[in-house]
């Protein structure tokens, strides 16, 4: 099967030098040079790679428009250095964040294992027996991968959906961020990885409607990790 990518970037030798990359590697590759124009292509995708810096709608505003239409894996590709530009990536929407310069194989890697994720695990709860798992007023459909917090429909990146899915269906049991990292995101754990974890699931715990200060699923067990009651 040929994967469709939309790669959204104002500057034509970047979306060039990607789509040539990856159309070599089999990828159907479609281009954006605008905020607008990516939300206009964004169903039909199963990847996006976006920019930050763009004229008129930046990458933050866009990627949270493209978050009320899809839950498409989104890899921000930017020269936004700091760690503020990735927390708000992150709390935007997006899967994963890569720096400009980037070298091909790591652009590779991440999107191959962004894809991977996305259609594996969703292949998997298509596959499944009915299996709907609910805590107090929180459901979750493992089959459609959807989630309710009364009857209010949730809607979560399909990063936070596996946090949550790992979280609630091993309850009592404290993850360690490497366990966690290694887990959802099937990559080798580094330190510098704590602050994405921390994004991730504080973003999580807004969805889920829990007070921030009195959390009521996800449970932070200090020096140790993080545990669903």
């Amino acid at each position: 099967m040929a994967y469709n990518v939309l790669i959204v970037d104002d500057n034509k030798e970047i979306r060039e030098v990607v789509n040539v990359l990856l159309s070599n590697e089999g990828y159907i590759v479609n281009e954006a040079d605008n905020g607008a124009e990516a939300i206009t292509k964004c169903e039909a995708q199963d990847l996006i790679i976006l920019d930050i810096m763009m004229p008129g709608m930046d990458g933050f505003k866009t990627c949270r428009r493209i978050r009320e239409l899809t839950n498409v894996p989104i890899l921000f590709l930017t020269a936004k250095t700091l760690d503020q530009d990735k927390e708000d990536g992150f709390n935007s929407g997006g899967d994963d964040y890569l720096i400009k310069p980037f070298s091909y194989s790591e652009l590779l890697s991440r999107v191959n294992a962004l894809i991977r994720r996305f259609y594996v695990y969703r292949g998997k709860s298509n596959i499944e027996e009915s299996n709907i798992i609910e805590r107090n007023d929180l459901k979750v459909d493992q089959n459609s991968n959807r989630v309710w917090v009364g009857d209010e429909e949730v809607n979560l990146t399909e990063i936070e959906y596996r946090i949550l899915q790992l979280l609630i269906t091993n309850p009592k049991r404290v993850f360690s961020n490497k366990e966690l990292y290694e887990s959802i995101w099937d990559e080798s754990y580094l330190y510098t990885a704590n602050n994405t974890i921390m994004v991730h699931i504080r973003n999580l715990r807004k969805k889920l409607l829990v007070d921030p200060s009195n959390p009521k699923y996800i449970r932070t067990i200090w020096g140790k990790g993080y545990r669903f009651d």
